[in-house]
């Protein structure tokens, strides 16, 4: 059978009426940018984080830089954050005129590891931006330890991780502040660019809301310099029909994901481990084993769809060589994505092709 590695149709025409009236009511009152609908989602998700604020953006790299900028940071500061990421999170940093420091991440979980980010704090470390990758938070409390200590800003990084929750808590509201993407693949997706920040913090809140407009809090008065960086109200009129559907796609991805665990238990094949206190919404499963290419292959040539997230590591990204970064500064990271590939993960696959997944995965003989 044909299994793809991510697939919308089914997911959008579940719900079409919906997103139809939704986007007609947008539609006939003609408020594009910044009408009702987007104070409305605003309201939603703001509420469904557990926060006071969520100021919709452009996208997960403009709510990133954005949310920055708000804290003051820039040239002169650093920011940390780690190596196996989108090269949009180390952007954001460099957007800013700020230097990004790279550090390495934990085997099991393939999350920032507290001591390496603690060793990389400088002087000049103004903010850390812990990565929420796959879909599960970070283990935040050592984090915000750290951060505590040395008087350091925490920004999430939760574009992968729309409603998982770290000891109750979601992601979106365990930092001073955090960033959403809204890209059409995402647990919570567009129909194309969107972002967020979500924060308790009124001043920072009133900060980006000034930036997201061209520096406008007040009509007509720009008190800083801004961006065009708006969420669009036809945007936001999906993500809020969307969002009330949320929960319970994430809890199809866990019981998708605890039946990969359970087919390719003892298999040989590394699988990201859940923390104990973390409850994740897998964005994204991946698996490594040092014959990968092998492994892609064979899937191709089954006809399952898969992904790679991400095959080279930001530190050794043509973009950032003037950091000066070596291959071996970051051994985890390195290994773990050089060494993996992500399988078809979406609310809608069967649990007979994800057994076929496994079955064809389990037929790779160990190189």
């Amino acid at each position: 059978m044909s299994i793809p590695f991510f697939h919308l149709k089914e997911q959008t025409n579940a719900i079409r009426a919906q997103i139809d009236k939704s986007i007609a009511a947008v539609i006939d009152d003609t408020a594009f940018v910044l009408g009702p609908a987007l104070g409305r989602f605003e309201e939603a998700f703001a509420r469904y984080c557990g926060v006071k604020h969520c100021i919709g953006t452009s996208s997960g790299t403009s709510a990133l830089h954005a949310a920055l900028l708000a804290y003051g940071i820039g040239r002169g500061d650093e920011v940390i954050t780690v190596a196996n990421t989108f090269i949009a999170t180390v952007e954001s940093i460099a957007m800013t005129g700020a230097t990004p420091v790279i550090v390495d991440v934990l085997e099991d979980t393939a999350l920032i590891a507290p001591e390496a980010l603690e060793a990389a704090i400088t002087g000049r470390t103004k903010a850390i931006i812990p990565v929420h990758l796959f879909g599960q938070c970070c283990n935040m409390d050592p984090i915000l330890r750290i951060a505590s200590r040395h008087g350091i800003v925490v920004i999430e990084d939760a574009c992968q991780a729309h409603g998982a929750r770290y000891k109750g808590k979601r992601a979106g509201s365990l930092g001073h502040a955090a960033a959403f993407s809204f890209y059409p693949s995402k647990n919570l997706g567009a129909f194309g660019e969107g972002g967020a920040v979500t924060t308790d913090d009124d001043r920072i809140a009133t900060t980006i809301r000034g930036l997201r407009h061209h520096g406008q809090v007040v009509k007509n008065e720009h008190s800083i310099l801004g961006y065009n960086y708006r969420l669009h109200s036809l945007q936001a009129a999906v993500l809020h029909v969307k969002l009330d559907y949320l929960d319970r796609w994430n809890e199809r991805r866990r019981a998708i994901a605890a039946r990969y665990r359970e087919k390719l238990d003892g298999s040989g094949f590394w699988m990201a481990a859940r923390h104990p206190e973390c409850e994740p919404v897998y964005h994204l499963f991946p698996i490594a084993r040092a014959d990968i290419q092998t492994v892609g292959r064979t899937l191709k040539d089954a006809g399952i769809g898969w992904g790679q997230h991400y095959p080279v590591p930001v530190h050794l990204q043509p973009a950032f060589s003037h950091l000066g970064y070596s291959e071996g500064d970051c051994p985890v990271a390195e290994r773990l994505m050089k060494t993996s590939l992500t399988l078809p993960m979406f609310p809608e696959l069967t649990e007979t092709q994800v057994d076929e997944v496994c079955r064809v995965l389990l037929s790779i003989p160990s190189a």
